[in-house]
């Protein structure tokens, strides 16, 4: 399965997938990722809750978990949400990019941005390419997919020194200090903080 070779960022669905009704403002939804078993390519579906609750026990996604739709993000321009500086931007166009050489500092930048609260682990998977660490932007509820390359300890300080300077600081070997906020050299990544995931099988709880 090559999803890091194919994925780029997902948006959050206007309506919901199933029934084609428009979200408001506040509503609960579930995201889910379904896998095609020939390409092995990710899709992304977004649901209202009544939707989920008819239609989960037939479906097999690779992944999904329950957020809100937030009305006032999709007034906000593409322009503005992209342009915004530092990790962000950066880990946007490399993670469009999907060149194998940056795939350390995609997931140096991931962790940084987890720290920031700006994007938010959902779920972890295991695949035949690895381990893949799956989030949501708190705000604009796009999904980011990195691979973890499961660094060894002596090599996290040069990965982190390298994206700092593409930051514009120093290497210091905390790379947050390009933006004010370090990040330990032996930072792990957490349990996703999800409602629930494939591999629990159990259906959601009623809102």
């Amino acid at each position: 399965m090559a999803i890091t070779q194919e994925w780029k960022i997902r948006t959050r669905s206007r309506e919901c997938g199933h029934t084609g009704v428009v979200f408001a403002d506040g509503d609960p939804l579930y995201t889910a990722l379904f896998e095609d078993p020939e390409t092995g390519l990710l899709s992304r579906k977004d649901f209202s809750v009544s939707a989920w609750e008819e239609l989960h026990e037939s479906l097999a996604p690779f992944s999904f978990w329950k957020s809100q739709f937030e009305e006032h993000v999709e007034k906000t321009t593409t322009k503005n949400v992209v342009e915004k500086e530092g990790a962000e931007t950066l880990l946007r166009r490399l993670v469009e990019d999907e060149e194998e050489s940056t795939e350390n500092t995609r997931y140096i930048l991931a962790l940084m941005l987890e720290r920031k609260k700006t994007l938010k682990q959902t779920d972890s998977r295991k695949t035949d390419t690895g381990k893949l660490l799956i989030y949501e932007h708190a705000v604009s509820g796009e999904v980011f997919i990195v691979r973890d390359p499961e660094l060894k300890l002596s090599e996290i300080e040069s990965v982190q020194n390298e994206v700092a300077v593409l930051l514009g600081g120093k290497a210091r070997g905390k790379v947050g200090e390009a933006e004010g906020e370090p990040i330990e050299a032996s930072a792990p990544t957490g349990e996703p903080d999800v409602e629930s995931t494939p591999s629990e099988a159990e259906p959601p709880e009623d809102v």
